[in-house]
């Protein structure tokens, strides 16, 4: 990355500033995005060296985050085909940035115990990015948050390894207090744009669900559902295909009934 932001920086004068002081004047890719993030979630109430230093404090606590942070930077760049080099990803891609605020409150969550300060985090990202990850819920890694605007992912809610979600994407409650009323989304899903998943219920590995598909009931591994309330049109004939690496819409799967 620090070579691609060299290139950009010969390229374009009027970002040499920009792109030393957030990539190529830092010694790790853990302080480039503490100063990064610190700059967008900073306010009134927490000044930009106290944002970077929790930042930077949560990283260290933290190893597993250095791990996501490249996994979650690499899908993007695999994935997305507006992405043409890594610092586009760092630098601008506001899902990827809602992404990482998301680790840092989420490591001040559980392993500090400091549950106001990790909503303090939620609120900015909310505010700064559109986009409204709670500290609390279980993202894995290699994730792509693809545009970002109005995505919710609430307190219980699992999401696996590899999956892709796009924008105004709700995982949300059930309504209950004190019980795990959010969904469990299995590995390697692509949640396409608006789609709504209510309740505790179970998204298995390999899923596809398309643009404007409200979930309400279980959907078994590697199939493919539509609509509202969705339901399963197909299911993909290789079950060890991915649709959120693939970012395939058009549903290469084995038909039923179609």
């Amino acid at each position: 990355m620090r070579w691609e932001a060299y290139q950009e920086s010969q390229r374009e004068p009027l970002l040499v500033s920009f792109l030393y002081s957030s990539i190529l004047n830092h010694d790790s890719l853990e302080s480039s995005l503490a100063f990064l993030l610190a700059n967008k979630l900073s306010s009134a109430a927490m000044i930009s060296t106290q944002v970077q230093s929790l930042i930077l404090n949560a990283l260290h606590k933290d190893r597993s985050i250095g791990r996501a942070i490249r996994a979650d930077i690499m899908a993007v760049r695999d994935r997305d085909p507006a992405c043409t080099c890594l610092p586009d990803v760092f630098l601008y891609f506001k899902g990827f940035h809602a992404l990482q605020t998301y680790r840092v409150a989420h490591a001040i969550w559980k392993t500090d115990n400091k549950q106001v300060l990790a909503h303090y985090l939620q609120s900015q990202m909310s505010q700064t990015f559109q986009i409204d990850i709670h500290p609390n819920a279980t993202l894995g890694n290699g994730i792509m948050l693809d545009h970002g605007t109005g995505i919710v992912i609430g307190e219980t809610a699992h999401l696996g390894h590899n999956c892709s979600i796009l924008h105004h994407v709700t995982l949300g409650g059930s309504g209950k207090k004190g019980v795990d009323r959010h969904p469990k989304v299995g590995n390697g899903v692509l949640l396409g744009a608006g789609t709504s998943v209510l309740g505790n219920v179970k998204i298995g590995d390999g899923c596809q669900v398309g643009a404007g598909g409200l979930v309400i009931t279980d959907l078994p591994p590697h199939s493919v559902a539509v609509g509202v309330p969705v339901k399963i049109i197909g299911s993909f004939v290789d079950v060890t295909e991915q649709p959120s690496v693939s970012m395939n819409s058009t549903y290469n799967f084995l038909s039923e009934g179609i």
